[in-house]
């Protein structure tokens, strides 16, 4: 992925981050920055794209059962287990899989909680079918899905009317990895992976301007 982490849109626009892989711990950090200086009025709205190295978050409905391995098995396997302040329950993060946290002010742009996640479904919706794979919402799910199984989960977080955390799209990641939890907390439901329902190798900086192109406009 590229490491280039300099704003590719004007001060007053989407400011698009690219800064590879990062721990959680750091990419939170970074969140909380740009959240802090955009309720503050001192700096723009942010997207960050990126990669994490393995890591399993529970979200603030996550249960301890829905990690099948204990946290010692888990470094031994050189997967952390990080509890955050996102929504949602339990979910994977790793190479091949693009994380992405918008950072909006969703009171100026009118978004509830809801409505921001159908927005997220939408762009992630949009970004696939621009490679070819039909994605569609699930009535019961948030996250997005495929005839494979799930694509791309969401967790957010919403501080001052201002969006933290947000989504990871599976483009070539390993599939076995999300055998570690019950992911999402849904008993019996597929993952996918881009590359999956494409049969053929699929680029992480391909789908990184994909998306950078989708939340720009």
């Amino acid at each position: 992925m590229q490491q280039a982490s300099e704003s590719t849109s004007p001060p007053s626009a989407l400011r698009i981050e690219r800064p590879g892989e990062v721990g959680y711990a750091r990419a939170l950090e970074m969140q909380r920055a740009a959240a802090a200086a955009l309720r503050e009025g001192r700096g723009p709205e942010t997207l960050f794209l990126l990669t994490h190295p393995p890591v399993i978050t529970m979200g603030r409905r996550a249960t301890e059962d829905h990690v099948l391995f204990s946290r010692e098995e888990l470094a031994r396997r050189g997967v952390e287990l990080v509890e955050t302040d996102r929504g949602g329950d339990v979910t994977f993060h790793g190479p091949g899989q693009v994380v992405g946290y918008p950072i909006l002010d969703l009171r100026r742009r009118g978004l509830g909680a809801h409505t921001y996640l159908r927005f997220l479904e939408e762009k992630l919706i949009g970004v696939l079918a621009g490679f070819g794979i039909e994605g569609f919402r699930d009535p019961e799910y948030t996250g997005v899905w495929t005839a494979r199984g799930k694509i791309a989960a969401m967790g957010i977080r919403v501080s001052g009317g201002v969006s933290l955390h947000g989504f990871a799209l599976n483009v070539r990641t390993d599939l076995a990895q999300f055998g570690l939890i019950v992911p999402c907390g849904i008993q019996g439901r597929a993952v996918a992976s881009m590359e999956q329902c494409l049969g053929a190798p699929v680029a992480i900086e391909c789908v990184v301007d994909r998306l950078a192109e989708a939340f720009a406009s």
